[in-house]
């Protein structure tokens, strides 16, 4: 019995040394995750493309660009086709478009969702399809026509300053706002949410004078 209770004495001292292993290993494990994943973010964060003039991308088929509100979508047919002969699907969520009786030049999931009724497209001189696609949610970039596309880096996408001017006022101040917020973080700089609870965490500091606050106390 003596033998049995040292056994067990013994393994109940092992334990708490079994237990710091583990744990050493475990921060070990997450140190090493760390570059890791800041490389995995470096490289998705350089495979986003620069947009071209119109915010949107040259594809090998077709081009796009885009405004806050719509997409417009070209896309070369050969010189003397006749609208009968062409194919364009516009849906919701998808888009396909081509020659009749051949494979679709584009036809895939589109990036976000679409006003259908508001959208048109059009043959032009006969050589080109030029779609205008009205977007649901029209407070943001699209970083690429279809889901699984190459995709742009929607910083670097500027609206005309010109057309600031024809948005209603909910619209524009929330363009300004997303304007300014980019122009922050490309410095590194608090965006306007981040100063907005800035100035609420100082107010709330000025009128309780006596609580304590950790450093760098921040709202949530």
């Amino acid at each position: 019995m003596a033998i049995l209770s040292d056994y067990e004495e013994d393994q109940q001292n092992q334990q708490p040394s079994s237990s710091k292993k583990e744990i050493i290993l475990a921060e070990k494990e997450a140190e090493a995750k760390k570059p890791e994943e800041e490389e995995e973010e470096k490289q998705q964060k350089e495979k986003k493309l620069v947009p071209n003039k119109e915010n949107g991308l040259d594809m090998e088929n077709y081009s796009w660009g885009q405004s806050l509100q719509e997409v417009t979508v070209n896309v070369p047919v050969p010189q003397g086709t006749k609208s009968s002969l062409l194919l364009c699907d516009i849906k919701t969520n998808s888009l396909k478009v081509g020659l009749k009786g051949q494979p679709p030049i584009i036809d895939g999931e589109l990036f976000k969702p679409v006003k259908v009724d508001d959208c048109i497209w059009s043959l032009e001189d006969k050589k080109m399809i030029t779609i205008l696609i009205c977007k649901r949610d029209q407070s943001e970039w699209w970083k690429s026509l279809l889901k699984g596309d190459p995709e742009i880096d929607t910083q670097k996408a500027e609206p005309e300053p010109s057309k600031l001017s024809d948005l209603d006022s909910e619209t524009r101040s929330a363009v300004e706002k997303m304007m300014f917020d980019q122009r922050q973080k490309q410095k590194g700089l608090p965006t306007s949410d981040e100063i907005q609870k800035e100035e609420l965490m100082k107010q709330f500091m000025a009128q309780n004078p006596n609580m304590k606050f950790p450093p760098g106390a921040k709202f949530m």
